[in-house]
Parts: C-alpha cells; structure tokens; sequence
C-alpha cells in the first residue's frame, strides 16, 4: 500500500483499459455487469443471511455546506399542515439534489463515464446523451441489484483506524486484505472498500476530498475484472486522488463503468457494516441496492443494505 501512488503514463493507462475492456458482451448492454447477477446469484446471497442484522450504508441527507460538499443538498418544507383543508392535517416536503460529488451516497450508471468520447460499449457520449438525458447507460435500465457483498475492509486488515488521504489500495493489497479477512471476491459479486474515510472525518474533521482521498490504484482492476465483479463501491468514490494517471482526474472511474461495465457507489458511510461485519466474524454479506427509476438519469441517490 502507498501514500505515493506509482506514476502510470496514458499509454500504459490505455493497455490497461483494453486489457479490461468488455465491450459487446451483453445484449442487454446498459446494465452492463449487472447481467453477471442470476437467480442463483441471488439465491446465494439470501443464504449468507443469518442474524438478520440489517446495515444501512447511505449517508445523512447533509444540506450544510463544507470542504467535502460543495453542493448540498435541499430540504424545505413545502406543508406545515396548512394548505389543504383540515383533518387530518398534512405535513410534506421537497427534496432535491445535484448528487454527484462527495457529500451524497450515490450509484454512478453507465452513462455516467465517457473516455475518449466514448460511454461503455462504445456508444459515442454526444449521440445518446443530450439536455433529456441519457438514451443509453440510464440508471432506469439497471433496476435493483441484489447479490453477494464483499467488505474490503483495508484498515481492519492492516489493523489501523483509517487509511490516510491518499492511500493507493494496488492489487497485492486485495489479494492481502481477502487473506487477513478470510473472505474471497468471486463472481456477481458487488466490492465495497472501507477507507476509514468517516471514522477520519470523525475524528480530525472534514477535508477536500478532490484533493486527497484513498482508493483504488488502476493496477487492481485488471484483478477485479479477473474475478468478474458486478459492482464496485467505497466511502469515497474509488478512485485513490490525486490520481496517478497522466492527464485523467478518474481513472478508476474510466475502467470500471466505461471499460469493464461495472457501476459504483460512492460516498457509502461503511463504518456500521466494518462494526457489524467485525462482531459476525465474517465479511460477506447478501447485497440490496435500489436506485431510483429516473429514465435518462446518469445515476441516483441511494442508500443500499447488507443483511447479514
């Protein structure tokens, strides 16, 4: 593991993206990884349910502006009980949000990433996506996900609080961290890495995440791909920052949804599930994500559970 990324050229970051290219592998395209999840995938996450604990992994709707949110979101009441006729008295409210960033739990689609001008499958960005949205990749044609979650829980493994901004989680730390955990990434299966993010935050107050922030090293995901995982999430937004790819502020975010298909999830609090997966001795888990139905949508707000 390295508070100083090793240094990739575009060349060597664009062998890796062929590497993991799956493009023309599923009919059902813009659900891209998701295609991997069967019924028996399914089935096989319902039986790793045993206590019945159930994890939430969203973050609280933060409407306060700081260094990790710099577009909050939007709460007011829109009925204090007062505008429609009486008894019984109705209380309702609006919501918005400008969610990708840092500060909200958000799933990324596949029309959310665009390399070379190109979204996964090679569709060109400027001919699908327009001011109505996405015709190709929407979060809409995903769906729910349920399957077998894997916590990548770095910190636990190496037995410290948190990974420092920076961090670059490589592909001999997944191999590392599955050892410590006892657990193996396999097939349909959705990844979540714990950086320790919150329990930094927590603790030594909030940073600009833009600027520093652990994760993935582009030399795992040619691993992960191995391993055909259908999704992939953090509590930050997987890519370890800044980036150590010439040119490219996101690389991971280039080979996983625009390369391999897989979505993300980024910004998920993980502290609960690393106490919950800790006092179960395990760290698998049955998987529920279930974003929004936004036809067009690039993503969605999401708060996903693990069942344990």
């Amino acid at each position: 593991m390295s508070t100083d990324p090793a240094p990739v050229s575009r060349a060597e970051f664009d062998a890796l993206f062929e590497a993991v290219r799956a493009w023309g592998r599923w009919a059902a395209a813009d659900r891209g990884a998701w295609n991997r999840v069967t019924a028996d995938h399914v089935r096989r996450a319902a039986a790793l349910i045993r206590s019945g604990t159930v994890v939430p992994m969203g973050l609280p709707w933060d409407t306060r502006p700081g260094p990790d949110n710099a577009k909050p979101a939007l709460h007011y009441m829109s009925d204090l009980g007062d505008v429609e006729a009486p008894e019984p008295a109705v209380y309702k409210d609006f919501l918005a949000v400008d969610y990708h960033g840092k500060g909200v739990s958000h799933l990324d689609a596949l029309s959310h990433v665009a390399y070379r001008g190109r979204l996964y499958d090679g569709h060109p960005a400027r001919e699908v996506i327009d001011a109505g949205g996405a015709r190709f990749g929407a979060v809409s044609a995903l769906g729910p996900l349920v399957t077998r979650g894997v916590l990548l829980d770095l910190p636990a493994a190496l037995g410290v609080p948190w990974l420092e901004p920076g961090h670059a989680v490589r592909a001999q730390d997944v191999v590392a961290a599955e050892r410590a955990l006892d657990v193996a990434i396999g097939d349909g299966d959705a990844v979540l890495l714990r950086s320790g993010r919150f329990r930094r935050r927590r603790d030594l107050g909030p940073w600009d995440p833009d600027a520093a922030g652990a994760g993935w090293h582009v030399d795992a995901m040619p691993l992960l791909a191995e391993r055909a995982v259908a999704l992939l999430g953090a509590d930050g937004d997987s890519d370890v920052r800044p980036s150590p790819v010439e040119g490219l502020h996101s690389p991971v975010h280039v080979l996983a949804v625009t390369a391999m298909g897989v979505p993300l999830l980024d910004n998920l609090d993980l502290e609960p599930l690393s106490a919950a997966c800790a006092e179960a001795g395990r760290y698998e888990f049955m998987l529920v994500v279930t974003p929004l139905n936004v036809p067009g949508g690039t993503g969605s707000p999401v708060n996903p559970v693990a069942i344990l």
